[in-house]
């Protein structure tokens, strides 16, 4: 019983850093990535889920050398001093404030599908997080049980999607390449592989065992890169790039991949799966990056998550994004953009590394390295985020 208890957790806590990965990002990758084509988003994908494999265990070492239930403020702090905590504090805000708009964004177009656009897009918005927001709220355990059936479904969907779809492919839509091109999906791609916000809350939740913590994280960051994968062959090979309702049309409009689909795909049936995946696919995200929300502001105010302290955590946590999503529906694409270009290169990128580089290198703390190769890889992963800031900038 112990024994199938603490599988369990381990579980439970793999599925979080998958769902929480795996986002409504999933739906704009195909779209953001069509420019440059097949083959180099798969080098994408591989050279971002290494680093953000690397920053995630960079985020795990600097949890050991704090005290239980410190989060990223906290960790800044103490390792960055008081202007890496207001950077942290104003990256994280921003950050998460443009990943929860984009998901009650798509949460919202998901409930509408569902009704057969029988209710408008303000009112399934409002339903999406009515239904969703109170689990946040009832904590963590709930949300893993939640995350586990929603992970279910996403596998379910996923399979019979893939299965269904790879017939459509054509092989001669996967050939076309622009490497010059590829670049520009950077942004969309750091934020599909985000997921490192979550660590401190799995720290508390498996009582710091670090071997498991370890696990979770290799494990739940190597289910997305495959599953994007396949995702990017099956989109890819089914919808041309070129034309009426092509992918460079659904990058124009901001539209998902799902947009597309529907035009091109001759069963109707597989949009609706295809719709379906999305509904669980964003809801595993916006659930999980949603409690170390909770986790992060609570640290941050010094205040319990009891009672109304966190009745006002999760007001300021899911109201400030509906009023903006209510404003500004056509906010998605747009919103996943400015969150992986800037929120997720610095906070979950650039500052992990400082903070490491500041506890091994001056601060002389002593824990586990759980990144190898010392201070050469630091400074190439250092190189890497940068490098992703400046091409967002230049792209806005």
């Amino acid at each position: 019983m112990h024994l199938s208890h603490n599988h369990g957790h381990l579980l439970g806590a793999t599925l979080l850093v998958a769902g929480t990965s795996i986002g409504v990002a999933i739906l704009a990758l195909p779209v953001a990535t069509a420019m440059g084509g097949f083959i180099p988003s798969i080098f994408l994908y591989l050279a971002v889920w290494l680093f953000m494999l690397s920053t995630g265990l960079l985020i795990l070492e600097a949890c050991i050398w704090m005290p239980q239930g410190a989060n990223l403020i906290t960790l800044t702090e103490r390792l960055l001093g008081k202007w890496g905590k207001v950077l942290c504090w104003i990256i994280y805000l921003y950050l998460f404030y443009c990943l929860i708009i984009a998901h009650l964004v798509s949460g919202g177009s998901a409930i509408v599908a569902i009704s057969l656009d029988t209710i408008s897009i303000w009112l399934g918005t409002i339903i999406y997080t009515l239904l969703f927001a109170p689990i946040v709220y009832l904590g963590t355990l709930w949300v893993d049980r939640l995350n586990i059936t929603l992970m279910i479904g996403v596998v379910i969907t996923y399979i019979l999607f893939v299965s269904f779809g790879i017939p459509l492919v054509n092989i001669e839509l996967l050939k076309e390449m622009n490497w010059h091109k590829a670049w520009v999906a950077l942004p969309v791609i750091f934020t599909a592989f985000g997921y490192q916000n979550i660590i401190p809350t799995l720290v508390t939740y498996l009582k710091r065992d670090i071997r498991k913590v370890r696990i979770s994280i290799l494990i739940g960051t190597f289910i997305p890169f495959l599953i994007y994968l396949l995702w990017q062959f099956t989109i890819l090979g089914a919808i041309p790039l070129q034309g009426p309702h092509g992918l460079l049309e659904a990058l124009a409009k901001g539209e998902t991949a799902i947009a597309p689909l529907q035009h091109f795909s001759e069963k109707a049936f597989l949009s609706t799966i295809g719709q379906t995946f999305a509904f669980f696919v964003m809801t595993t995200s916006f659930i999980g990056i949603s409690i170390a929300f909770v986790d992060f502001l609570a640290d941050g105010l010094k205040i319990s998550k009891k009672g109304w302290n966190k009745l006002l955590i999760c007001t300021l946590i899911f109201g400030i994004p509906l009023i903006i999503t209510l404003i500004y529906p056509s906010i998605f694409l747009a919103a996943l953009g400015y969150a992986g270009g800037i929120g997720v290169s610095i906070l979950l990128g650039i500052l992990p590394i400082l903070m490491v580089w500041n506890g091994r290198y001056k601060k002389k703390l002593h824990a586990p390295r759980l990144l190898p190769f010392g201070k050469p890889l630091l400074a190439i992963l250092f190189v890497f985020a940068f490098f992703q800031i400046i091409i967002e900038l230049i792209l806005r």
